[in-house]
């Protein structure tokens, strides 16, 4: 039976999120091998770079590529897929919203792993000083994830455990996305950052001062904004534009 335009996007996005949830960039030499297609892997702009440094396009360009494979070589694409399930078969849902190509199991002891909690792929979780002056912020930030398509919610919009911390991790191992706040190096934000990082959610980073952002990650592009009025409204519009490119 022919293999149709339709199927063949199916197995190639299917495959897509495998690439993403398990690679390296042994892995990719490895593809490269086997199907005859190491030039066009190792000469793609942006495929290894965006690997290396967990860049947001690397699924994009992950996808690209594999498209590139199966329109020249279905039979190819078919080696590949072979190579992908045995080495890396079906296992349960990642917590993390961008898998690595390693899993790893951890037990805290400060707080528990949720039950039967899912990833609300809707879902921004928001960290923020709680101080009376960032209101507007705050409304700026929700109706930022709002024009989005997603739900805000803050700690302080949930009471489900008898300690706070427990919340706040509830809190963000549920949501796709989570926004910190840097400003005023506040340090229960620091911490929440540090949360959010290790079950590898998307963090978008926003700050009234790059001075206030920790060195360990001001390498990673922050949403600077200032906090009159036409501040807060330019921050809305961009943060909201970054939210859309979060592939869910």
């Amino acid at each position: 039976m022919p293999v149709t335009g339709f199927d063949l996007g199916k197995r190639i996005l299917a495959l897509r999120e495998k690439v993403v949830a398990h690679f390296d960039a042994n892995d990719w030499e490895e593809v490269g091998l086997l199907t005859g297609f190491s030039d066009l892997i190792s000469r793609h702009p942006r495929l290894l770079r965006s690997l290396a440094w967990g860049d947001e396009d690397y699924s994009g360009n992950a996808l690209q590529v594999l498209k590139n494979i199966a329109d020249q070589d279905t039979s190819a694409f078919s080696v590949i897929e072979t190579h992908i399930g045995s080495k890396y078969p079906d296992e349960a849902q990642y917590v993390s919203a961008k898998p690595s190509e390693r899993r790893i199991t951890f037990a805290p002891n400060v707080f528990q792993v949720p039950e039967n909690a899912s990833i609300e792929t809707d879902l921004v979780a928001l960290m923020m000083p709680f101080n009376a002056s960032f209101s507007l912020v705050h409304e700026a930030i929700r109706g930022a994830c709002s024009s989005a398509g997603f739900r805000c919610l803050r700690v302080d919009d949930i009471w489900e455990e008898s300690s706070v911390i427990q919340d706040v991790f509830n809190l963000i191992f549920r949501a796709h996305v989570v926004v910190v706040d840097f400003t005023g190096k506040n340090p229960n934000v620091m911490y929440e950052t540090g949360i959010a990082h290790t079950l590898g959610k998307h963090v978008v980073p926003i700050s009234q001062s790059l001075e206030d952002v920790p060195f360990d990650i001001n390498h990673h592009r922050i949403l600077k904004y200032l906090s009159n009025n036409e501040g807060l409204a330019v921050m809305q519009s961009k943060l909201a534009d970054k939210l859309r490119q979060v592939t869910r």
